[in-house]
């Protein structure tokens, strides 16, 4: 766990996402969850060093499987975007973590077993400002990256967890995401407000206003050549092409090289199908 500001905290060793802690006089404010139970003890037994207030919250920051599967286990209330709780009505109540080929870590773990989800019971709309007891704590509804995002601003440290806004090193995930907004939002965060702030990316711990700019670089790109392809009269079929290209960008180790083709494979098509139908796919994350 690494402190990255005063009574806030980091976690980046366990598998899926990265996970923040906020201690409060009241309690934890908690950012994610693990994906697996032995994670998830493990957390929670490194949370119990920090003092503090004995009230838990969860912050989702948005409905993506490999921060979510986990959420029952932290065995707590749990905030996010009203968006997320439409989801979650939409899910079945058990999930089986077993076929899916979405390029998302928790494909990777194949003893996850029947989980039951934990929707949100604190949702909001536009902004939500949390107040225990030390200085504000605001969630923010910043969508693109995907259905429901929000970022999490601790205005007084200047930190803000982004979530999936910027997942450096790999490619991000494009199946759920609205592209032209994702790449307003990323210009939001290169603007002046955020240049002093610590930015924390839920897949990749802290990281700098350049992987912002490369992340937004790399969306247009593929916005662009999408573009082309829809124009042009292309198939779905066609997005395959657009792998080879894509990864370019990327080093990874042999392992992960078909989990991120695959990923890339799967948000590709999503992405053509609704730049071509928009009024007939419906986009669940």
């Amino acid at each position: 766990m690494q402190e990255i500001a005063a009574h806030v905290f980091i976690e980046t060793a366990f598998p899926g996402v990265t996970l923040g802690a906020i201690n409060t006089p009241h309690g934890l404010i908690l950012i994610d969850a693990p994906l697996r139970a032995e994670d998830t003890r493990s957390w929670r037994s490194a949370l119990l060093n920090l003092s503090g207030g004995v009230e838990r919250l969860l912050i989702n920051l948005d409905a993506h499987f490999d921060r979510t599967l986990g959420a029952r286990a932290m065995d707590c209330s749990i905030v996010s975007h009203e968006k997320v709780a439409q989801i979650f009505r939409n899910r079945p109540i058990t999930f089986k973590t077993q076929g899916a080929e979405t390029g998302a870590e928790w494909e990777l773990y194949n003893n996850l077993g029947s989980i039951r989800w934990a929707p949100p019971e604190i949702t909001f709309t536009e902004e939500m400002t949390i107040h225990w007891g030390g200085n504000p704590i605001r969630l923010e509804y910043r969508p693109g990256a995907s259905v429901g995002a929000l970022w999490l601003n601790l205005p007084e440290e200047h930190v803000l967890f982004i979530g999936d806004a910027v997942v450096p090193d790999q490619p991000p995930y494009l199946a759920g995401a609205d592209v032209p907004v994702w790449i307003e939002t990323l210009r939001r965060l290169l603007s002046e407000q955020f240049q002093n702030h610590t930015l924390v990316s839920g897949r990749g711990g802290l990281i700098t206003q350049a992987q912002v700019r490369a992340q937004l670089a790399y969306l247009e790109r593929v916005r662009q050549r999408i573009d082309g392809l829809v124009e042009n009269g292309a198939r779905v079929e066609d997005t395959e092409a657009l792998i080879a290209p894509l990864m370019q960008d990327f080093s990874p180790a042999p392992e992960r090289r078909r989990l991120y083709e695959q990923r890339l494979r799967w948000g590709l098509r999503q992405y053509f199908l609704r730049r071509s139908y928009p009024e007939s796919i419906e986009i669940e994350e």
